[in-house]
């Protein structure tokens, strides 16, 4: 028997064996998941283009376009030759010890396994060049902050989308991986052009998180009272920040301190009525580094960061203006509970009233 021959009926088998074993492992993990039909197809078909990647190297990627800068690093849309796909490559430059570089790529890669239709899909991490190399699925929808910039205010409607996807990644996160996202804000949730909602830039990695510490200045903003003071961190804490962003994207600002009457009537047209409207004759100084909303210049003194940090722990937590409904209301008002004891966790909010209208409705809008 000619041995060339042998080995080519060999290859196809081992290659046809892997891909029946790839798929079998596939259908177990996402039937474990919870999905509709939709997002189960989507989800396998990441996983299997995934699959086509392969081991990550800086000469691969062409650089498109940037997408975004942080305290984090800057984020390129960029095109992935050897496959063809586009991806979100995220750069962090950092002057770091060769091992603990190591153990930072080590620890992203548990994000391989994160695998939900509410976080960005992984594709994978690398060193190169003095910066840590993050692949991520390009979401061409931007995040929430950029449409925040553009749209002036969020409506309700889709808050309530906002609101389940966050939920429930954040559940994901907690109950497949015991992960707590650690800096949930409007600028780490994305969505894409099939109306898809996802969260990212959560603290797998505590190596990471600690070699980057210098630079959250501008994150402390989002960050629970309780955070603030030093004390253990939870997930009740990615609950605060959630219902903080979700009150910051309802009116346009950031909602701490409160807008007063004025601001809002300039916000939303019509003379608003709730506890968010302040009577206080004076205005209180906007956060540091904030112009204040889209709806025309903040006269008022910037606020120092050790004011604002000071106003939260101390000061009460924001609240929806009346304009908005009273389920809405008070499912916020639960997530911004001062004392985290008290404030609602994941399993409470998916069970109350509002929570489940909106998934129902999700549901049937798909």
């Amino acid at each position: 028997m000619d041995p060339m021959r042998s080995a080519w009926t060999v290859v196809p088998s081992f290659k046809k064996s892997y891909c029946t074993r790839f798929r079998e492992a596939l259908q177990k993990k996402l039937e474990e998941l919870e999905l509709d039909e939709q997002q189960r197809k989507r989800l396998e078909a990441f996983l299997t283009q995934k699959q086509k990647v392969g081991e990550l190297k800086d000469d691969d990627f062409e650089k498109i376009c940037e997408l975004g800068a942080g305290n984090g690093g800057v984020v390129f849309k960029v095109s992935h030759r050897p496959s063809g796909l586009i991806m979100a490559r995220k750069l962090i430059h950092l002057e770091i010890k060769p091992a603990i570089r190591n153990q930072i790529i080590r620890e992203l890669q548990v994000l391989h396994e994160c695998n939900s239709p509410y976080i960005v899909g992984f594709y994978g991490a690398f060193y190169s060049d003095g910066e840590i190399s993050i692949c991520m699925e390009h979401m061409d929808g931007g995040s929430l902050d950029q449409s925040l910039k553009k749209a002036g205010k969020i409506p309700e409607q889709i808050l309530g989308k906002v609101s389940i996807a966050v939920i429930k990644g954040l559940s994901y996160l907690r109950e497949k991986h015991k992960i707590m996202h650690r800096d949930v804000k409007p600028s780490n949730i994305l969505v894409n052009s099939r109306g898809e909602i996802k969260l990212c830039d959560f603290g797998v990695s505590g190596q990471l998180i600690d070699s980057m510490a210098n630079s959250f200045v501008g994150t402390r903003s989002y960050m629970s009272p309780e955070r603030l003071q030093g004390t253990h961190y939870s997930v009740q804490s990615d609950i605060w920040s959630m219902g903080l962003s979700l009150v910051e994207m309802a009116i346009g600002r950031f909602p701490i301190p409160p807008p007063d009457a004025k601001e809002l009537e300039q916000i939303f047209g019509i003379p608003v009525e709730g506890e968010a409207a302040s009577s206080e004759s004076s205005p209180k100084p906007r956060p540091p580094g904030r112009p204040g909303s889209s709806y025309g210049p903040d006269s008022r003194p910037p606020m120092a960061i050790f004011e604002l940090l000071d106003y939260i722990v101390n000061e009460p937590p924001p609240k929806l203006p009346g304009i908005f409904s009273t389920e809405f209301q008070d499912f916020v008002n639960k997530c911004l509970i001062k004392n985290p004891a008290e404030r609602a966790d994941l399993k409470q909010l998916m069970v109350r009233g509002y929570f489940s209208v909106l998934s129902l409705v999700h549901a049937l809008s798909v």
